[in-house]
């Protein structure tokens, strides 16, 4: 059974460093080349439309069975991969849920306040493009990262 929960936590974390990543390396830098109302407009929708069972389900899923690695981890330990798979969890929950948390989430708030088409809303925008961005790569390869240790605690 530990063995299946990782593999299923290993795809979850594999696929949300995947969707962190086409936002690092083209949603944002397409977004980046708008004007900036359009660009704050549309940022805006999409932290709107993200919130949904599809996307939630596989962010918080992909969590709550990291978390549920790291609660086995003490009585797992023993076993091979243990360190690999204590790893990938970790990980994930801190450079991928608490990163999230911590960083995108109030940036998203921020932005969610502003009017696009306002003075605020272009310096806003510049300041959001720029540090979202950069959390959002370190969310990209630490579910990455997470992916990997956790495939590799299955060898």
């Amino acid at each position: 059974m530990l063995e299946t929960l990782t593999f299923v936590t290993a795809l979850g974390a594999a696929v949300m460093g995947g969707v962190f990543y086409a936002f690092s390396t083209g949603v944002m830098q397409a977004l980046g080349r708008l004007p900036s109302t359009q660009g704050a407009a549309a940022m805006q929708s999409v932290n709107i439309a993200v919130i949904n069972p599809l996307f939630l389900g596989l962010f918080l899923g992909t969590a709550a069975l990291c978390l549920g690695l790291c609660v086995a981890a003490p009585f797992t330990w023993d076993e091979s991969g243990s360190g690999w798979r204590l790893a990938g969890a970790l990980l994930y929950l801190v450079g991928s849920f608490a990163v999230t948390m911590a960083a995108n989430v109030p940036l998203n708030n921020a932005l969610a306040t502003v009017d696009p088409d306002s003075s605020v809303g272009e310096t806003t925008w510049a300041r959001y493009l720029r540090t979202w961005t950069r959390w959002n790569h370190l969310r990209t390869v630490a579910s990455i990262a997470a992916a990997a240790c956790l495939l590799r605690s299955l060898r």
